[in-house]
């Protein structure tokens, strides 16, 4: 026997309507409540907690503009942005359907009673309901921890960040942030969310540089039953469930161009179609997009699309790397400690003066993600309550930091770093890499411009 899903509200004005709904629906769902007066709805989803409403688009005679329907789903989307709403018409007006999901609907039916439709529908946005919550829950912005995505910084090069950030961030134009790895740019793009009129909306995020090309169409515009071997039901895309919230597309450098060209169609008709389906579905997303690349030289080079380029890039956001951000290393380290100090039970730490100083001198090639696994690695080598330089480093690490004792030039000692690490590990690329705390590719860049 199937096992039930999730909770239903039905809203129309025609018992017999309704009846047959629940009727149909009841071998589904665990729970099927049903209303004729749409002014009973504010009290019902004040009572439960439900995934999907059915929504009569009208209820006054003589009235078909579908006005009533909108104003009510706009209502319950204000309670609840992850409820599912699925509105009812009898007229068949598909323009009027889809400015509909445009406002807020993920879908429409009509009163054809076409059952195989029907519950297909109902039971694809039951699925977007579920897949909304859980990215809800993963996203470290609605963890108990308010504190895990703090923006830290008081330097001048953050302080232009955060200006563009509060200017753009009420607006929906598509923005770009550029910014080594490591330097927080998902972060940023979620400080935009958190301060837009989208807030109270999804924020999805998608790392579109690791997508293969058989998964990106089904990961982002979602697929049908059956369109292709393990398509077993049908599963929404990151564009539908981000729709009315954000969308944040990292290392989108790493696209190839079929796929830019796909995404490009995308973001040009605000509109998507799952895989296997002709049907298109309007989607409302405030694009932000991240990259660790320069993607004016990739244009040059022909490995990104200018057309592509220009619908992401109306506003820009440069990230400043961790060496550039002078203080902002000692406050970022001192949350660092609060925060893992708390973590692993462990009171009173602080650092010593030489550990500041030292903080000072390292060069971060990692950024921010290396400052915070070099803090976590302190506190719990600390066996007291001060860290001390030899808790954060490595000998080999520190042997670099104490010869920039005889110059403060950043990229100096930074090519220094370098050559001593790859000295070390005999060349070896990864293992390297690995030990200054960035990625091959960041690595190639800088043995690249600094010609080691």
């Amino acid at each position: 026997m199937m096992r039930k899903k999730g909770k239903i509200l039905i809203v129309d004005d025609n018992e017999e309507l309704l009846i047959a709904f629940r009727f149909f629906l009841s071998k589904y769902f665990e729970k099927i409540d049903t209303i004729k007066n749409p002014n009973l709805i504010p009290e019902y989803i004040r009572k439960e907690n439900y995934d999907i409403i059915l929504l009569d688009m009208n209820f006054s005679a003589g009235i078909n503009s579908g006005n009533e329907g909108i104003y009510w789903m706009e209502q319950i989307l204000k309670k609840d942005s992850n409820i599912s709403v699925i509105l009812i018409t009898a007229y068949g007006d598909i323009e009027l359907a889809v400015n509909s999901m445009k406002k807020g609907a993920v879908d429409f039916i009509q009163k054809s009673w076409d059952e195989d439709k029907i519950l297909s529908t109902i039971l694809t946005a039951y699925d977007l309901r579920l897949s909304k919550l859980k990215i809800k829950e993963k996203d470290p912005k609605h963890s108990p921890n308010e504190n895990i995505d703090k923006i830290v910084g008081e330097s001048g090069a953050m302080q232009t960040v955060f200006d563009i950030v509060n200017k753009v961030a009420n607006t929906d134009v598509n923005i770009l942030i550029l910014g080594e790895n490591g330097t927080g740019k998902e972060i940023i793009a979620k400080e935009i969310h958190r301060k837009s009129n989208r807030s109270k909306h999804i924020f999805v995020s998608v790392d579109v540089g690791s997508l293969n090309q058989n998964l990106f169409e089904s990961e982002l515009f979602g697929y049908v039953k059956g369109a292709f071997t393990d398509a077993k039901e049908n599963k929404p895309g990151r564009f539908e469930m981000a729709s009315g919230g954000t969308l944040f597309l990292d290392e989108i450098g790493n696209l190839p161009l079929l796929l830019q060209a796909k995404l490009l169609t995308a973001i040009q008709n605000k509109e998507i179609h799952r895989l296997g389906s002709n049907t298109p579905i309007p989607v409302d997303v405030r694009l932000i997009c991240a990259t660790n690349k320069n993607p004016a030289e990739m244009v040059a080079e022909g490995t990104f699309r200018q057309d592509l380029l220009y619908r992401i890039n109306t506003i820009k956001i440069d990230i400043p790397v961790l060496n550039e951000r002078g203080n902002d290393i000692i406050l970022l380290a001192k949350f660092f400690l609060a925060k893992f100090s708390n973590k692993y039970n462990k009171t009173n730490l602080k650092f010593s003066a030489k550990t500041i100083e030292d903080l000072f001198k390292y060069s971060w090639p990692g950024n921010i993600r290396e400052l915070q696994h070099t803090i976590e690695k302190a506190v719990i080598l600390c066996d007291n309550n001060v860290i001390q330089s030899h808790h954060c480093w490595t000998n080999s690490q520190y042997d670099y930091i104490a010869m920039s004792d005889n110059t403060l030039n950043l990229s100096e000692n930074e090519k220094r770093i370098i050559t001593k690490a790859l000295q070390k590990h005999k060349g070896n690329i990864s293992s390297t890499a690995y030990e200054l705390g960035i990625n091959r590719s960041t690595l190639y860049k800088k043995i690249e411009k600094y010609g080691i």
